[in-house]
């Protein structure tokens, strides 16, 4: 529901940018949070703008006020979840315990994933169909980042505190078994029976991935 509150006029910050007031950014996280059950269920092209603003209990001027049209929702969706994969990863700390800020890593990777798991397969099928909304910031950006933590985990390799494996490859393998308990979640579920406890699978991951890694 639309907070009832009236809102106060945005601040505007030393660099020129504005800041959105406590009630504008609710009202943003709104429209996200209903724009994601409406892509998952419709898809991109299926999806509009009416079926977001009904969702959120919002006028549709109110949902363009903050998103010029249906790509730019599409596309913050994404960055929020990107964004939300690369912090704990941009937290990986060179000078801390590889097996420690790896199994970290692993672990809060798959509780985004237990937790969020429509960001999940939103974004994976956004990279199935070519990531054209995504393109630049993965071949940029996120580009950048993988290789800075790639470095990283290579110095630990050759100081003997992990085994030589290629980092990249590493990430990626992450990457993969972490994202499948969102993206085939059903799948699962299905062939255990139950919902997967969450506990014993995070520790399974962490065993199944950096036992290797051991020096």
């Amino acid at each position: 529901m639309c907070p009832a509150e009236t809102d106060s006029p945005a601040q505007l910050q030393p660099d020129g940018s504005v800041r959105k007031t406590r009630i504008q950014q609710r009202r943003v996280k709104l429209v996200l949070d209903c724009a994601l059950d409406v892509f998952a269920t419709y898809g991109f092209h299926g999806a509009t703008i009416d079926q977001i603003a009904a969702m959120a209990d919002l006028s549709k001027p109110n949902v363009l006020y903050y998103f010029k049209n249906k790509e730019h929702i599409y596309q913050a969706l994404l960055e929020r979840t990107l964004k939300g994969w690369l912090d704990p990863f941009l937290a990986i700390d060179p000078k801390g315990d590889p097996i420690t800020e790896l199994s970290k890593y692993i672990s809060t990777k798959m509780d985004l994933s237990f937790e969020s798991p429509l960001a999940s397969r939103l974004f994976a099928m956004e990279v199935l169909n070519g990531a054209p909304q995504l393109k630049a910031a993965l071949s940029t950006n996120l580009r950048e980042i993988v290789d800075d933590k790639a470095r990283i985990i290579r110095v630990w390799m050759d100081q003997g505190k992990l085994r030589q494996t290629d980092p990249h490859h590493l990430i990626f393998s992450i990457w993969s078994v972490t994202q499948h308990y969102a993206d085939f979640g059903i799948q699962i579920e299905a062939l255990l029976g139950a919902p997967p406890d969450r506990s014993f699978a995070k520790e399974s991951v962490v065993n199944i991935l950096l036992r290797g890694l051991k020096p």
